[in-house]
């Protein structure tokens, strides 16, 4: 149970709720401040102390990969619509990687984890960009099943299209690819690897 001392006068009724407003003062923060922002700084916004904030998130990297992870479903429904009739899977990963790809500098906690500049650890692979991968790609109005993935093959593509994404965000290109150009280079390469589903051994 969360302490009662600080949170502004109005502690947390149990642990989770402690721990969805400190994601959300990371959220509110990383908005204003960009991806500049510390456990102390969280803690200083919700009136208690670092260690508190340590109790629910062991370093800054985890905080902000779970702030990243509660700030991307509205990423989420924009890009659902987007895709909306598009169930070819090779058409929808190339305009997923450009729509992500197009949107990520405008929303931080997006830009933290194709960056990975924050984590240490396993970066775009970690279990949380992984869960944000396969939410985003079960979205896809595509039947996955018919075209031959299985469970562990999707896994695979989720990490594929991360590491897509992350690549063309740190290194656009000098100079950067036009839309395009980006689109024809993604349809050739990418697409052509999406279309015939290989299920790991």
């Amino acid at each position: 149970m969360a302490g009662r001392r600080g949170w502004g006068g109005s502690p947390p009724e149990s642990d989770e709720e402690a721990s969805r407003r400190i994601v959300t003062a990371a959220v509110e923060l990383i908005s204003r401040k960009d991806t500049a922002i510390s456990i102390a700084d969280v803690a200083e916004s919700l009136g208690v102390i670092r260690q508190t904030v340590y109790r629910y998130f062991p370093s800054t990297d985890a905080l902000l990969r779970a702030a990243a992870i509660a700030a991307v479903d509205g990423f989420l429904d924009r890009l659902a619509a987007h895709l909306v009739g598009i169930e070819d899977p090779a058409e929808a990963v190339v305009e997923a990687v450009i729509y992500t790809l197009n949107e990520a500098p405008r929303i931080p906690q997006l830009g933290i984890m194709l960056s990975g500049s924050h984590s240490h650890t396993a970066g775009i692979t970690s279990d949380e960009a992984l869960l944000f991968g396969m939410t985003m790609i079960r979205r896809f109005d595509v039947d996955w099943e018919r075209h031959g993935y299985d469970e562990p093959a999707l896994r695979e593509l989720v990490e594929y299209q991360l590491r897509t994404m992350q690549s063309f965000f740190i290194s656009p290109g000098d100079p950067p690819r036009s839309q395009d150009e980006l689109r024809a280079y993604l349809r050739r390469w990418v697409g052509s690897t999406v279309a015939v589903p290989r299920s790991p051994a």
